[in-house]
């Protein structure tokens, strides 16, 4: 049973508003005072009753003395007894019936209700309030000798009928009051704790990385405090999201340029030697092919070890380069630069589909966008043919001139990305050189329904050469 109560009592309250929370805490103080006040009000129409039924009883009492005292010496007592029912009828509270000597009931009257006619209470009331009913029997006496007598039952039905009519109308007005007041809250508390609705929004935009959020300026005290010192941290959020998007973008550049000295170098100095080498080593070999001794078929085999050792140091070289910077980077418009390498993945792996569509890309768009794009396609792809059994890949990529943002889109059919997923160092690496760029990468995948890959740069730069202020749509 504990386990169900603690689970029921985060669903009815902590998992609620703080206005349902406080609206709720002010009903059930309401209920509480309403139980306490109609406990009260019983026990007050209680007593109340009870006095009033005593004061009726002893009042007809008196009544009943006077007549007998008054009446019988005006006519006989035969006719006493059967007028005195009518002259006990206005009475309140108190039912009569007379009876004559031998014990006949001469008249026995019906509850009187002389000032109005009300509708009885209801039974629960009745039983609640109703004292415990009184039965006086007062004799007659006339002339020494008993005539006759007068009972007197108490009749509390008409007192209970008033106090439950004057109870029907207090509560009415109460629960008129408490159902107005109850909306007047509800207004009031969603005033008062909207701001706290704008904070959390604003912690939202936070969270996903919206440092330029600030809260409006908000008149009470506590609050207006707590909006200060939040529009402070996003504002220093943003100069620090700021500073290390430059510092990535000197960081990613630096790089670049360290690949490009040393691709140059590859290029440059060790290609040039290992052809050099690779010619040597053929002229060798071409020369000692002659020889039939001993020396020069050893000669002849060592030129051909050598041969087959610089091809695989070229071989390797090509790849350094391709890896540290593709060497038509700048000469080659980028839609062609990035055709060639999906035909290249597509001839790599027939198995698989390869679309590629390029809208109005320009023929370059700086070293380190063309890069990063490329670099981008490039680990898509790789994770595609890795890890996702796909049949088909879609690459788009899209230059919106109005909004100034180069979009690349790849998408793919296949198994998808399951939840929890952690972060490789490819993924890692083209986010971080996005980022640099200003720019924005997301990935959006489902189990079994293959995974989207976008990323949006910013092509304006800000003066001074820093990260992107621009934030691209995601």
């Amino acid at each position: 049973m504990a386990g169900p109560r603690r689970g029921l009592l985060p669903a009815l309250w902590h998992a609620r508003s703080v206005r349902f929370q406080l609206l709720l805490v002010f009903v059930l103080i309401d209920l509480v005072a309403i139980l306490v006040a109609g406990s009260v009000t019983i026990v007050r129409a209680r007593s109340q009753t009870r006095i009033e039924m005593a004061s009726s009883m002893r009042l007809a009492e008196l009544l009943v003395g006077d007549a007998v005292k008054f009446f019988h010496r005006q006519v006989s007592a035969e006719h006493f007894l059967a007028a005195l029912p009518d002259q006990l009828r206005p009475m309140r509270h108190v039912r009569i019936a007379v009876r004559d000597a031998a014990g006949i009931v001469l008249a026995a009257p019906p509850s009187a209700r002389p000032i109005a006619e009300r509708d009885p209470a209801p039974a629960w009331f009745t039983a609640l309030v109703a004292p415990v009913i009184k039965r006086d029997v007062v004799p007659v006496i006339v002339d020494g000798r008993t005539v006759g007598q007068v009972e007197i039952i108490g009749e509390p039905a008409d007192e209970i009928a008033e106090v439950w009519e004057n109870l029907v109308a207090i509560g009415t007005v109460a629960a008129v009051l408490n159902i107005a007041m109850i909306g007047i809250l509800y207004v009031l508390f969603g005033r008062v704790l909207n701001p706290l609705a704008v904070l959390a929004s604003g912690l939202s935009d936070l969270e996903h990385r919206s440092y330029d959020v600030r809260l409006p300026q908000l008149r009470a005290r506590e609050l207006a405090g707590i909006a200060r010192q939040f529009n402070a941290l996003a504002s220093a959020l943003e100069t620090t999201n700021l500073e290390n998007q430059w510092l990535n973008h000197r960081l990613i550049t630096a790089q670049d340029d360290e690949r490009r000295r040393t691709a140059l170098e590859l290029h440059d100095e060790v290609g040039p030697c290992l052809f050099g080498l690779k010619a040597y080593a053929a002229s060798i070999a071409g020369a000692t092919a002659t020889l039939s001794n001993e020396i020069g078929l050893r000669l002849s085999e060592c030129a051909r070890e050598i041969l087959a050792i610089t091809e695989h140091l070229q071989s390797i070289n090509r790849s350094m380069l391709d890896r540290l910077r593709p060497m038509a980077l700048g000469h080659v418009p980028l839609n062609e630069m990035l055709g060639q390498l999906i035909r290249e993945r597509s001839r790599q792996h027939p198995q698989i589909a390869f679309d590629f569509a390029a809208d109005a890309l320009a023929r370059s768009y700086g070293d380190s966008i063309d890069l990063t794009v490329y670099r981008c396609i490039q680990e898509s792809l790789t994770n595609v043919i890795r890890h996702a059994e796909a049949k088909h890949v879609a690459v788009e990529t899209r230059h919106d001139t109005a909004a100034g943002l180069l979009e690349l889109t790849v998408r793919d059919d296949g198994h998808g990305m399951p939840a929890g997923t952690p972060t490789g160092f490819g993924i890692s690496g083209m986010r971080e050189r996005v980022a640099a760029l200003g720019g924005n990468h997301r990935i959006a995948s489902n189990p079994g329904q293959g995974t989207c890959v976008r990323v949006v740069i910013p092509l304006v730069q800000p003066p001074g050469g820093g990260a992107a202020q621009h934030r691209a749509p995601a």
